[in-house]
């Protein structure tokens, strides 16, 4: 089909055609004018700011819960699992989230049964959290879609980049963007933003929308504005690029070879187009590149990656949020615990699902109890967070969807139809 038939398909799918739930969300509230590089000013100066007024109001131990993003087990926010119970003992999700004043969850299959289910765990979980949360999960669409039980087919970034039109990238971001948050999900891992330059790569291949950096950075755009478009919240990822390697960072650590020359023409379009698209966050990946920083560090880990090139020198100041913190390419060289430490002494605002929960926030909440992590360093990232949670929308209440409405987006007729016209 053509472009003029797409975009006819996408409009439709983008109109409201499924219900009011589908309809365009409310344009981005401002996010606060306290700047991330700097501590806030005093809460007496600020009353009107709802992100200074919830950082005033934090202690320690809920500044450091703001920072992480576990997977919590199980289909209910009030019940436990057998797999909840073996990670955190006798402890709903629900009360997790109180616990450790948690800042998100991440959503797997696992979570996953039916839309009314999904919707009630969701809200669930939102009336449980001091602060709203932003409740993540990987939907790329292909070959990694956590939600693709409940979800229209979308086809994955390949398919989507062959078509070399960016309307259809939009089209599909926005129309996956709708059926997330019509579940109660505000942020979702996609798009890739990754030129997969090797065609041996082992972890990227068919997320990638294709090999060339500039068609690349206009697909990565373009599904940036779409997310925006439904009101989700996009992450491009893996900075500074996992396009050209031969080793998977979920068993092992990659080294990339690129000078920097080659970085700046291979790996980074991609990702100053998704900064210029205003992308709410950007993921770190766990590789080691020599060029960039020497000292063996993998991205995440590394300040002259994260907080160097990603901060200073493309201007990037949103949330930027670790890889999983699970996968053997971050785990070889620290612990568990020390890992998330310097994670955030790197630069990353967010620490995804850390191998061991309780370790991790721990030996966060002691390095910033001790001033190795500083305060001015922890409101950084706090701020940030808030902020993109006020961009949202989500810190005007607690955040509730509805079961009934969701049924009308979910693989909606005008969805399925949009997922069937990409050639």
């Amino acid at each position: 089909m053509g472009t003029t038939g797409l975009l006819v398909i996408a409009l439709a799918a983008c109109s409201g055609a499924g219900g009011s739930a589908s309809a365009a969300p409310p344009a981005r509230p401002p996010a606060s004018s306290a700047s991330p590089t700097q501590s806030p000013a005093a809460p007496a100066a600020s009353q009107a700011d709802p992100v200074r007024r919830e950082l005033a109001k934090m202690s320690v131990e809920e500044k450091v819960g703001q920072l992480f993003m576990p997977v919590l087990y199980g289909t209910a926010a009030d019940s436990v699992s057998g797999e909840n119970q073996a990670r955190y003992g006798a402890q709903t999700p629900a009360k997790v989230i109180d616990r450790y004043h948690l800042g998100g969850v991440i959503l797997f299959p696992a979570n996953v049964r039916s839309v009314d289910q999904v919707v009630k765990l969701t809200n669930g979980m939102q009336k449980a959290a001091d602060v709203p949360l932003l409740i993540g999960t990987d939907q790329e669409n292909g070959l990694v879609s956590r939600m693709s039980a409940l979800m229209t087919p979308f086809p994955g970034a390949a398919q989507i980049g062959a078509t070399k039109d960016p309307k259809v990238s939009r089209a599909v971001a926005r129309a996956t963007g709708e059926e997330l948050r019509a579940l109660g999900i505000n942020l979702d891992f996609a798009p890739v933003a990754d030129v997969n330059v090797n065609p041996r790569n082992p972890v990227i291949g068919k997320r990638a929308f294709g090999d060339q950096p500039a068609e690349v950075s206009k697909m990565v755009a373009a599904a940036v504005k779409g997310f925006d478009d439904a009101g989700v919240a996009a992450t491009a990822k893996h900075f500074p690029g996992h396009g050209d390697t031969t080793v998977d960072s979920h068993t092992g650590l990659p080294v990339i070879k690129h000078t920097r020359a080659q970085w700046k023409r291979l790996d980074a379009p991609p990702f100053k187009a998704a900064i210029n698209a205003n992308v709410d966050a950007i993921m770190s990946a766990h590789i080691v590149f020599p060029n960039l920083d020497p000292s063996g560090n993998p991205a995440t880990l590394s300040k002259p990656i994260l907080t160097g090139l990603l901060r200073q020198e493309l201007g990037f100041d949103g949330v930027i949020s670790t890889d999983a913190l699970n996968m053997a390419g971050v785990r070889k060289k620290y612990g568990d615990g020390e890992v998330a430490v310097r994670a955030v002494l790197a630069g990353a605002d967010l620490l995804l699902m850390p191998y061991d929960f309780a370790k991790a926030y721990n030996a966060v909440l002691s390095a910033a109890k001790s001033g190795r992590i500083s305060k001015q360093r922890l409101d950084q990232s706090v701020t940030r967070l808030l902020n993109l949670k006020q961009t949202r929308g989500l810190l005007a209440g607690t955040p509730v969807v509805s079961a009934k409405e969701a049924a009308k987006v979910v693989r909606s007729p005008a969805h399925r139809k949009l997922a069937a016209s990409v050639p």
